[in-house]
């Protein structure tokens, strides 16, 4: 039963490709002419160096810090019975235009090899405003290994808001992907219970990435936040009650900064070893912060995928490396931890790249290590790169008649790999796009 399920899924996905192909975009972003200036071909990173020390892996462990089950008992007593993702995408009220309704200059931004075959820009009410930008992607292929989340196929989108012009909050963007030419999307902020579960404070962070494992949202933090990662529970979304600019309780209720719905926090995972750092300097000091995740679905256990760039040309290294998910259904969508609550790495590389925005890690074969693949943003007026890196050493795809590596978009989002479509969907500008992996590993070959 069980093979002849996996058949099925197989043939779906394949029926799913060919309907996507079909409504495939004739986008033009792959005849942006690659001047002499992009041409430059960046150095290549070699091959990944894999780190085996135990005071190495050491630095990688992570301690998970749940928040009281009678705090957010008591945040949800006090603001309602909490909704489903379903009842969210109910209420959506903002549309992604397709490409034909995208600018040109917004169009700029997607890769110029391989193509998107599917390409979206956001709603003009969201794009009018610099403040807000988007980061990081995850999928219902990521939640479930059928694609989808109850009756829908659903995309997640994070976005961070200018601490420099602002509170610095976090909000996700829940897209219903049911129809593949009318993307619909409304908004929830992230925030995090405090008062033993009388209140509530915005997430104070960046959320570079992010993914969704069953019912576990997962998501990178950084600035004044202390912990590495926090987790949301899809089946705890609150409703808000008062459009306000504050964000926690008010006078008449609950408000969210004026958003429509909320997402407390339920655990976090911190450094065991103390505070992370946020840049992999050359001395290595300190536990890094995760500022790249996805999900890897190839590997046993499924694991999170994490990685922190090196700063350019600052002469360090990024790191990359992997937690298990727990197998117990107690623990739904949370790392697989020791008898003190405490996550340990898998297995981590370090990578001459430097700068990487998107990390996302698969195996192709049943056996042999996999393959990483690591998104470098772009430089001024140029597309960005993304390097496929082993344990033998590293590739890039080639465009334009002087054979640049800089084929990718902007190279600032996250990568997420939909299994079940074989699509990997990213972020470039103001741009969501999806592209087969296949085509990048044609395009290498």
């Amino acid at each position: 039963m069980k093979q002849r399920g996996r058949h099925r899924r197989r043939r779906r996905g394949r029926a799913l490709r060919a309907v996507l192909a079909g409504t495939g975009l004739a986008l033009t972003a792959a005849a942006t002419l690659i001047s002499t200036s992009q041409a430059t071909v960046a150095d290549n990173p070699g091959a990944l160096k894999p780190l085996t020390s135990s005071t190495e892996l050491g630095r990688l462990r992570l301690a998970e810090q749940p928040v009281p089950q009678r705090s957010l008992d008591r945040l949800a007593a006090a603001m309602g019975r909490p909704a489903d993702v379903a009842t969210v995408l109910a209420g959506a009220d903002r549309t992604l235009r397709t490409a034909d309704q995208c600018g040109a200059e917004e169009k700029k931004a997607l890769p110029v090899e391989p193509a998107a075959t599917r390409a979206y820009c956001w709603d003009t009410a969201d794009t009018a405003t610099r403040q807000w930008r988007p980061e990081s992607v995850t999928t219902s292929g990521d939640a479930d290994d059928g694609g989808r989340w109850g009756a829908h196929r659903v995309i997640l989108s994070g976005w961070s808001h200018d601490a420099g012009a602002g509170r610095g909050l976090a909000r996700v963007a829940f897209v219903n992907a049911d129809d593949p030419d009318r993307l619909t999307y409304t908004w929830a902020l992230l925030v995090v219970p405090v008062d033993g579960g009388r209140d509530y404070r915005g997430l104070v962070s960046r959320v570079s990435g992010m993914v969704w494992y069953r019912d576990k949202l997962l998501v990178t933090t950084s600035g004044a936040e202390r912990d590495a990662l926090y987790v949301y529970d899809l089946h705890r979304i609150q409703r808000t009650t008062v459009a306000d600019e504050a964000v926690g309780r008010v006078p008449g209720g609950w408000s969210a900064n004026g958003y429509r719905w909320v997402l407390p926090a339920v655990a976090s995972y911190r450094p065991a070893d103390g505070n992370c750092v946020e840049v992999s300097g050359p001395d290595r000091s300190g536990p890094p912060c995760p500022d790249g995740l996805s999900l890897d679905r190839s590997s046993t256990p499924e694991s999170l995928v994490a990685s922190r760039a090196a700063a350019a040309d600052g002469g360090g290294r990024t790191v990359l490396w992997r937690y298990s998910f727990s197998r117990d259904p107690a623990r739904s969508g949370l790392l697989a931890t020791d008898s003190s609550g405490t996550a340990a790495a898998d297995e981590a590389y370090e990578s001459k790249a430097d700068d990487v925005r998107g990390v996302l890690s698969h195996r192709r074969g049943p056996s042999g290590s996999p393959d990483w693949y690591l998104g470098r943003p772009a430089d001024e007026g140029t597309h960005g790169i993304l390097w496929r890196q082993d344990r033998q050493g590293a590739k890039a795809v080639e465009c334009g008649a002087e054979g640049t590596h800089r084929c990718w978009g902007d190279g600032t989002g996250s990568l997420s790999y939909w299994a079940e479509t074989g699509d990997v969907w990213s972020l470039s500008g103001r741009m969501l796009f999806a592209l087969p992996l296949s085509s990048v590993e044609r395009e290498m070959r």
